[in-house]
């Protein structure tokens, strides 16, 4: 998201900058006839971080849309908790796919949409990690090949949650979960194992790439509707934290959230035909020892049995992002 001038309307207090802001540059959830596509009524974990990154890119679409839109949506905890039978709490025209074929899905509704006559109608397809990282990965990269006009949405909680916290190729490393456990001489997810989907995307060179956190809500906001604006196959990638599968409070939801990006682990930025566009710098690089410390996924790394050589391998990851990415122009950790 571009940067923009912070203005303080009221020195010496705590107030923040740019409270009073123009209508245009304010929040779709601050407005009052905001599209509340996913409305209350849904089974979410508190302080669950996919459905608050749901609500807001699926808003900002149906802005963008004119409420012309049509949502499918893979099978995984967002599918779950928001359309338990006979009831949904989705108020926009949304069609369960199974795992693996959302791409596929919303690649058929576009195709009839246009048979139809009917561009004006705009198409996303969303999923889970495991559902775009792993099972669905051939019908995303077919969209992707083929340039369809589909927004396609990953909301990204780093595990299979809804089916009892399993490993994903988005899990990452040292990270405890039921199929890699804390046990034996090398605990938790191995190390050098996943992918990242938004390169992968890169690789297409689709016409746009994003990734966007609930740590920086209006940064996802303005990415969404970057990608509503333009026709072509679309990819936008959130990390959302998950309380229950990561063991963090659910209160610090967005404080968890803003800690990955803050380390280096979630790098925010944009990319245009395969080129990277823009980038969110880091103002401040916080050691990922912070990050780590508030989720029990990673509760082996530290007390009696801590393992150092765990959190450095990570610390590690994190500066390779933050060089590779162009996220700060040096690494200081003092």
């Amino acid at each position: 998201m571009p940067a923009s001038t912070i203005k303080f309307y009221q020195t010496g207090t705590f107030t923040i900058g740019n409270r009073l802001l123009q209508e245009e540059a304010a929040s779709v959830q601050s407005a009052e006839l905001r599209p509340n596509v996913l409305t209350s009524g849904h089974r979410a974990c508190q302080g669950c971080g996919e459905a608050l990154g749901a609500r807001f890119a699926l808003d900002t679409a149906m802005r963008v849309a004119k409420d012309q839109l049509i949502v499918a949506n893979a099978t995984g905890c967002l599918e779950v908790f928001s359309t338990p039978y006979p009831e949904s709490s989705w108020r926009v025209s949304w069609m369960h796919s199974l795992f693996g074929n959302a791409a596929a899905v919303a690649t058929g509704i576009a195709a009839a949409m246009k048979v139809k006559g009917r561009p004006e109608v705009r198409v996303i397809a969303q999923g889970g990690d495991g559902g775009t990282t792993d099972i669905g990965m051939g019908c995303l990269s077919g969209m992707f090949e083929r340039n369809d006009d589909v927004l396609y949405i990953c909301y990204d909680n780093e595990a299979y949650m809804n089916t009892g916290v399993q490993r994903s190729s988005a899990t990452p490393a040292s990270a405890s979960t039921a199929t890699t456990p804390a046990v034996g001489p090398h605990p938790g997810n191995p190390p050098g194992h996943g992918k990242s989907v938004p390169l992968i995307a890169m690789a297409h060179r689709i016409p746009y790439v994003a990734t966007a956190s609930v740590a920086d809500l209006r940064d996802l906001e303005y990415k969404v509707e970057k990608a509503m604006r333009i026709h072509g196959a679309r990819y936008v990638h959130i990390h959302v934290p998950c309380p229950l599968g990561w063991g963090s409070e659910p209160k610090d939801t967005v404080r968890v959230a803003r800690l990955a990006v803050e380390t280096g682990l979630f790098p925010l930025f944009e990319a245009e035909d395969g080129l990277i566009t823009e980038r969110t710098p880091i103002r401040h690089v916080k050691p990922v020892e912070e990050y780590l410390r508030m989720q029990k996924r990673f509760a082996h790394l530290f007390g009696a049995k801590a393992d150092p050589q765990g959190v450095a391998s990570i610390q590690k990851i994190a500066d390779r992002n933050i060089k590779e990415f162009g996220l700060m122009p040096q690494v200081n950790h003092a």
